[in-house]
């Protein structure tokens, strides 16, 4: 992403400023370090943001005043040239087993482990001045090297250093709205950028995420929303492997529709999802407060209101007791749709919901809504991000819009 591009309180997401809005109050860092961090325009921009989103009282700003305090020791009494001599000799013989132990540490790391810990650190030592009075010409005598090979990889480390912050700084930009997206999405991307100092390889960028910290960390949580022991009919599964299998060579072909429970702070929220199972795309969303089949039911009416083509549908779930309710079963009739249903209690037999109910909550919906309103906003956008914008690693890193529209 360019720098100097202006950007609008509408290129922040909802979900990006309650991230913000916590790690600073957690404490984690000040608005400041937060405006610099991540490129945020404006400087009240994050303290709007933590008077209107942030749980403390903001109305005063935010200063933190570290007390300082100085130590006062007394003076040592001037010690006789006998002494002075004996006590030099003993910090000698101390600093020479001080550098035969790390000698000998440095030739084990080479020669057993096969660790070269020479440019990097020896760079460091000399650039911060942590041996008083040792010169580069001595430095380099130490280390075997000359010193034009030393500057020459100064230089080189410059250049890499210099790359990598750009290439950390595109990775907030992206983050910003796809706060959890993959590495190997990142590369995707960095690929098709015009600047050629962001092109890297799959193995650098990891090193360059793991040294800024922008790995992501996989998160697990379960919670039972299907409830499957009930008088309903209960369909076949179309979408099992055999000769009878269905499989969509278009969009509009087979619909997967999944409950996904979505935590809030006013109490426990669901979303409803239906996705097309050739493009990857969400055709119909809808955040609820209970399970009824009303409720549940809506994310498909909306599906079947957006839809374009006329062609047979086969819409696949679980065996939950909303999709099997009368209620449900009687879109399915009005509108010609094929119902198909797990036919055990094996999560993987609707994969794809699942899959699409991990990166929504995952990835996208990092920050727990304050309630119902909030947290349908919250969706609306990460939907639009995930349809739109993010790219699909099986659709050959195209978004799920795009695939969807080419038909």
């Amino acid at each position: 992403m360019a720098e100097g591009v202006r950007r609008s309180q509408r290129d922040y997401t909802l979900t990006f400023k309650l991230a913000v809005v916590d790690q600073v109050e957690k404490g984690e860092m000040s608005y400041k370090e937060a405006q610099a961090r991540y490129g945020i325009q404006g400087r009240s921009t994050v303290l709007v943001w933590l008077r209107k989103h942030g749980r403390q009282d903001w109305s005063q700003g935010a200063s933190i005043r570290t007390s300082r305090s100085i130590s006062v020791s007394e003076p040592d009494l001037p010690l006789t040239p006998e002494q002075r001599i004996k006590e030099l000799e003993k910090q000698l013989e101390l600093a020479s087993q001080k550098a035969q132990f790390f000698e000998a540490v440095v030739d084990v790391l080479k020669n057993d482990y096969g660790v070269s810990i020479g440019k990097k650190a020896s760079r460091q030592v000399l650039t911060q001045r942590q041996v008083q009075g040792l010169s580069v010409s001595r430095a380099c005598q130490f280390m075997g090297i000359s010193r034009q090979a030393y500057y020459q990889r100064n230089r080189v480390a410059d250049r890499r250093s210099h790359q990598d912050r750009q290439i950390a700084q595109f990775v907030r930009q992206v983050r910003m709205r796809q706060p959890r997206l993959g590495t190997r999405k990142l590369h995707f991307l960095l690929q098709g950028q015009a600047a050629p100092g962001l092109r890297v390889g799959r193995d650098r960028l990891f090193r360059i995420l793991a040294e800024h910290r922008l790995l992501v960390l996989p998160r697990r949580a379960y919670h039972k929303t299907t409830h499957s022991f009930h008088r309903f009919y209960r369909h076949p599964n179309l979408l099992k492997p055999g000769p009878q299998q269905v499989q969509p060579h278009a969009p509009e072909r087979v619909w997967v529709a999944d409950i996904t429970y979505l935590p809030s702070q006013s109490g426990p929220l669901y979303l409803s999802l239906v996705t097309d199972a050739y493009s990857r795309k969400i055709v119909g969303h809808h955040v609820h407060a209970g399970l009824h089949a009303e409720s549940v039911a809506r994310a498909f009416s909306l599906a079947l209101r957006q839809r374009r083509t006329r062609h047979a549908l086969v819409h696949h779930s679980d065996r939950g007791a909303q999709y099997c309710s009368a209620h449900y079963q009687r879109l399915h009739a009005q509108h010609g749709v094929t119902c198909s249903m797990t036919d055990g209690y094996d999560c993987y037999q609707n994969a794809l919901a699942e899959r699409v109910n991990g990166i929504l909550k995952n990835e996208l919906l990092m920050h727990t809504p304050a309630d119902l309103t909030q947290a349908r906003r919250m969706v609306r956008e990460a939907v639009d991000i995930y349809n739109q914008e993010r790219p699909h690693q099986a659709l050959k890193y195209k978004t799920p819009d795009a695939v969807h529209r080419a038909f």
